[in-house]
C-alpha cells in the first residue's frame, strides 16, 4: 500500500499568511510614517492699524453703546434702541453746515453685535457714510 499523497505538478499551492503578515507590517508602517497636515482653505490677512490720538474731529458724531445695549449719541441718551429712533438722534447730532461728519462708534467689549448693527444702520438711514470705531489703546 502506497499512502502518499501525490500532487499534480501543475496545482500549485499559495500559502496565505505570510502574504497577510507582510501586508500588515507594510500598512502599520505606513500608518506611523504618515504626517496629517491641516490645509486652511480660507486664508485671510487681518488688518492691523497704530494707534493715533486724535483730539477731536471736528465734524464727528460720537456714538457710545453699552454692555447693556444702550445708546448714547453726542452724550444724549436714546430712549429706543429701534433703528428708525436711532437714526433720528444721529440725523439731530449732525453739525450744521458740516459736510459729511465722521460717525465714531465706541462700542463696550461686552456690548451685542446686534446694537453695532442697529447704530451702522441708522447711520446709513441717517445719510452718513463714513463710520469708524474707537478702540482702547493696549497698555504696552
Amino acid at each position: 500500500m502506497n499512502f502518499h499523497n501525490r500532487r499534480r505538478q501543475g496545482e500549485p499551492e499559495i500559502n496565505l499568511i505570510p502574504l497577510i503578515d507582510v501586508v500588515l507590517v507594510i500598512l502599520i508602517f505606513l500608518t506611523l510614517t504618515t504626517t496629517f497636515s491641516k490645509v486652511s482653505n480660507l486664508e485671510i490677512n487681518l488688518p492691523s492699524a497704530e494707534t493715533a490720538t486724535t483730539d477731536g474731529i471736528p465734524n464727528e458724531i460720537t456714538v457710545a453703546i453699552t454692555s447693556g445695549g444702550g445708546v448714547i449719541v453726542n452724550g444724549n441718551l436714546v430712549g429706543s434702541q429701534a433703528v428708525v429712533d436711532l437714526a433720528a438722534a444721529i440725523g439731530r447730532a449732525v453739525p450744521a453746515g458740516e459736510p459729511d461728519p465722521v460717525v465714531v462708534i465706541n462700542a463696550d467689549a461686552k456690548a451685542a453685535h446686534q446694537s453695532v448693527i442697529d447704530v451702522m444702520q441708522a447711520a446709513q438711514r441717517a445719510g452718513l457714510s463714513h463710520i469708524t470705531f474707537a478702540i482702547q489703546a493696549a497698555d504696552d
